[in-house]
């Protein structure tokens, strides 16, 4: 199994003083996604929670959305000419009469900024395949729910105070095992409208963190995450809101900026997004109606 961290010797210069020294790096390694045996996709992570990984890859592309549809998940035996057992590739079985999606070169992937779609597609293709909504009682800019997911939502709406969202940042970073021995993670996790963690995950790829957040909660049943706050660390971009959207998270908070496209498709599905979230400070680009804002919204 590939480990987490590992040891590098480097040059240290400080103040013109040169000395080598041994230092803690972040592992990463690529993983091959496969389907039912066929190869799906591959990604560069941080070994471990492999298995949670591939679930929450394949929720956000539609492909899962409830534990019964998951038969199981192996390492693949073999991997090498070898014969031996990289730990690099998992292969999804899905349960009998869950639909296997097309695999091909042209396939529909809208998981990644790189997947070369833009615009309204991406925006359509999250809205036709998200299976529950977020919307609870607002209507989008055209006047129809947010968010046609086919399962639909429901549950109480999600309000969260801007005093507990200036919280988070500083509970996520604190919950950061591996971070603090490399500084080369990102982070990704799950609270409660009152500010409680419920998961944390670390990766080299922030999409990778919240994928094994989201693998986890469907290993779990606990789809969709109506109730949750997802906090992650960097930016908001385009897939991490499309990975929240199809896990049924209703409010998405990061440190740093969001994408254009991130917060068209929040304005779109009815997700919360909250950037720039620094001590007492941030930027509400979209769904503020579940923010208990103590004085009336203005201003053009």
């Amino acid at each position: 199994m590939g480990r987490v961290t590992e040891r590098r010797r480097v040059i240290r210069i400080r103040d013109g003083a040169v000395s080598t020294r041994p230092d803690t790096l972040v592992a990463e390694e690529p993983l091959e996604i496969r389907l039912n045996g066929k190869p799906l996709a591959i990604t560069m992570r941080t070994p471990g929670d492999d298995f949670a990984l591939a679930a929450g890859f394949l929720v956000s592309e539609g492909v899962l959305g409830r534990a019964d549809e998951l038969a199981n998940i192996v390492y693949c035996a073999g991997a090498t000419e070898d014969g031996s057992n990289t730990y690099n590739v998992v292969d999804v079985k899905l349960a009998p009469g869950v639909p296997v999606p097309d695999i091909t070169l042209e396939r529909n992937v809208y998981t990644t900024s790189s997947c070369g779609l833009c615009g309204k597609a991406s925006l359509d293709a999250v809205r036709t395949t998200a299976r529950w909504r977020l919307g609870d009682g607002e209507d989008g800019a055209d006047g129809t729910d947010r968010a046609d997911g086919a399962d639909g939502g429901g549950g109480s709406p999600l309000r969260i105070e801007p005093e507990t969202l200036s919280m988070l940042p500083d509970r996520l970073r604190a919950a950061q095992r591996v971070f603090d021995r490399t500084g080369g993670l990102h982070a990704a996790g799950l609270f409660t409208p009152d500010g409680e963690l419920l998961d944390l995950r670390e990766d080299v790829g922030r999409h990778n963190a919240v994928d094994k957040l989201v693998g986890r909660a469907l290993q779990q049943g606990l789809l969709p995450l109506s109730g949750s706050v997802l906090m992650v660390s960097g930016r908001a971009s385009f897939e991490l809101a499309q990975k929240a959207v199809m896990a049924g998270i209703p409010v998405l908070a990061a440190v740093s900026a969001p994408s254009s496209l991130a917060v068209d498709l929040a304005a779109e599905t009815g997700l919360t997004l909250v950037g720039f979230l620094r001590g007492t400070s941030m930027n509400v680009y979209a769904g503020e109606h579940r923010l208990a804002l103590r004085t009336a919204v203005g201003g053009a």
